[in-house]
């Protein structure tokens, strides 16, 4: 019975181990940047959301078979309203 649990407890380790040091994926869609560019190739696809306006991925998509886009998942930054709202009644 101590042999299977030693055995368990080292594939349980070893499996671990495995996943600490597999390299993780970058995530495609940065949340600081809010526009994005899709740039299509013979190869594929790739998206790179690191613009900020429309108007400076639009420079670098010139010329290239590639489309921009308001990134989804943007943190979006609220503004606050130059005329205050008028103030809630309860009922």
């Amino acid at each position: 019975m101590r042999r299977i649990m030693n055995a368990i407890l080292l594939v349980a380790g070893l499996l671990g181990a495995a996943a600490v040091g597999a390299p993780l994926e970058a995530q495609t869609y940065d949340p600081r940047y809010p526009v994005c560019i899709e740039v299509y190739t013979i190869d594929g696809r790739s998206i790179d959301c690191s613009f900020m306006s429309i108007a400076q991925c639009a420079a670098t998509a010139s010329g290239q078979s590639a489309q921009c886009y308001a990134n989804p998942y943007a943190t979006q930054s609220r503004q606050p309203s130059p005329i205050p709202s008028p103030p809630r009644r309860n009922r």
